[in-house]
């Protein structure tokens, strides 16, 4: 059948198994918007008040739902607005779609009225990124962009589309989506030499990685550090692999992790690295990180094998295919003496109380989320304090339920995150989880969440400054708070009122519970303004390049 360019995008976008996509409309994306009108019933479209906005929430969607998330924007400033989004996606191996709109092709490299050559602007932050010249290479080229997203390590793919290919007509014959790669293990021999180390391992932990949730590998996961009876110290991106209610959850690694979890990484003699990158928020001083340990990595890109620490062996391959493969033929392993000594070493600083304030305290807040939200219901965040407050005292119980930017830390990420989480998942309750720098990033969005009754929680954790800057500023820099304290006055509940938005505040102690009991019984978008203290610090902190024995606990 005879079809325009336009036409074709969404027949392609049916194939693919996409029923909602994101984004803003604009004169170069006209055709493609006109066939979405069209295409209407198949196919949802949610209008964002910005484009970053869209690639967020597209990100959000795809990080909750486990598939592929689909932006679509105009050209020039339209498709630039997406780059952050994109790279926030890559960092973390989150599956996008990008479909762009251009001048036509006539007009391609004229400096004509918002070109701009959006696909080699994004090349170092996508997999790929393909201009489409002609209509006939329309279908194929969507098709690739997907299969791309999907297999290996996951991550963004853009396609830029001229308005003459949209409107041109060409032949088109529907497909079968592309049945994902088989990626099979590249050294099997190492599943013996990695099992051999387990068996005579005395103190074994597992590091575990987004690498499990990517690859949906949470049971698989679970059934693996049962097995081997090893602590699970995990990072920002692997919270939810496992719950965190589980006895060998021992919780967030790095930074701001525990003193539990660096101690594992201390005087552990065994370390597995599950999906997980070493990063430089997890790995400190790379040199000294597991120094007295064998190390394993379990892992799908050849390009993280020795690339941040040195390991003594490694399996590359689908986490799945190599947790399985692991578990076969091994016995099960018992190490109760470690585990006793990793429990000790959680009660460490209990004599250590929470801090005296007249102030609302983050942990007091984020215990009551805890009470009130439900263990599929899903957590968003922005980037500062508030993130590692999350990861620190947020339970996780369910794989896809935390959506946080992991390896970029995009301020103004969490607004569009949530929609597309709630968007996809109109049964459960959506909680944003932000503070007041990162919230300015982004609140345009809040016309989102009420234009298509979203019900998300907001909850500002207001400082009134920027939090994670200004303790650095107070831990590194004599306390110079260079640009850290903007005296905004903005009110975020009279705000969100202006967008039409419930509002509420949260100023003492006594308003935590029933405020927030309040908004989960409405139904429908709210913002909370919490009045946290700007003193308020993320402890524990290992300081940049550092190890535990360094560790800060008061500041």
């Amino acid at each position: 059948m005879q079809l325009t360019g336009a036409e074709i995008i969404c027949e392609c976008l049916i194939e693919q198994g996409v029923d909602t996509v994101f984004g803003y409309p604009g004169g170069a994306a006209l055709n493609t918007y006109d066939a979405l009108y069209k295409y209407s019933d198949r196919i949802k479209h949610i209008l964002t008040a910005h484009e970053q906005g869209a690639s967020h929430a597209a990100d959000g969607y795809a990080r909750s739902t486990g598939r592929t998330g689909v932006v679509m924007t105009t050209s020039g400033p339209g498709a630039t607005n997406i780059v952050t989004g994109l790279a926030t996606a890559n960092i973390d191996s989150i599956p996008v779609v990008a479909i762009t709109g251009n001048v036509t092709t006539d007009q391609l490299g004229r400096d004509s009225f918002q070109e701009v050559d959006i696909v080699d602007i994004v090349k170092p932050v996508t997999k790929a990124s393909f201009l489409v010249e002609k209509v006939e290479d329309l279908a194929p080229t969507i098709r690739r962009a997907f299969a791309l997203a999907r297999q290996g390590r996951k991550g963004p793919v853009l396609v830029d589309v001229p308005k003459d290919v949209t409107a041109n007509k060409t032949e088109f014959t529907p497909a079968e989506p592309a049945k994902p790669e088989i990626f099979e293990i590249k050294n099997p021999e190492s599943i013996r030499v990695v099992q051999d180390l387990i068996r005579n391992a005395k103190r074994p932990m597992i590091y575990a990685g987004g690498g499990i949730l990517s690859a949906n590998a949470g049971d698989e996961f679970k059934t693996f550090a049962e097995l081997i009876d090893a602590p699970v110290c995990c990072s920002l991106m692997g919270l939810g692999c496992i719950p965190a209610s589980h006895p060998l959850c021992v919780g967030n690694i790095g930074m701001h992790g525990g003193y539990e979890t660096g101690m594992a990484t201390a005087e552990c003699d065994l370390m597995i690295a599950c999906g997980a990158r070493f990063s430089d928020r997890v790995a400190g001083d790379r040199e000294k990180f597991g120094e007295q340990a064998k190390i394993v990595q379990l892992e799908i890109d050849e390009k993280e094998i020795n690339k941040n620490v040195r390991v003594d062996e490694y399996v590359l391959g689908d986490i799945k295919d190599i947790l399985i493969a692991l578990t076969v033929g091994l016995e099960q392993q018992s190490h109760s003496e470690w585990l006793s000594q990793i429990e000790k070493w959680k009660h460490h600083f209990d004599s250590k109380k929470l801090p005296d304030s007249e102030y609302p305290l983050p942990q007091e807040i984020l215990q009551a989320v805890n009470e009130i939200k439900a263990d599929d219901d899903i957590i968003a965040t922005d980037v500062g304090q508030h993130q590692m407050w999350v990861a620190q005292y947020s339970k996780i119980e369910k794989s896809k339920t935390l959506l946080t930017s992991g390896g970029m830390g995009t301020m103004g990420f969490g607004m569009g995150a949530s929609i597309g989480a709630q968007v996809s998942h109109p049964d459960k309750r959506v909680f944003l989880i932000t503070g007041d720098g990162s919230f300015h990033m982004n609140l345009n969005e809040l016309v989102t969440l009420k234009s298509y009754d979203l019900p998300v929680i907001v909850i500002v954790m207001n400082n009134q400054v920027l939090g994670m800057v200004r303790q650095w500023q107070k831990l590194f820099y004599e306390s110079r708070f260079s640009q850290t304290d903007p005296h905004r006055a903005t009110d975020f509940a009279a705000l969100a009122e202006a967008f039409g938005v419930d509002g509420m505040r949260i100023n003492t102690k006594a308003d935590i519970k029933p405020v927030l009991q309040k908004a989960a019984e409405l139904k429908k978008p709210v913002v909370i303004d919490c009045r946290i203290s700007p003193d308020e610090n993320v402890l524990p902190m290992i300081p940049p390049g550092k190890t535990v024995n360094e560790i800060v606990i008061e500041m």
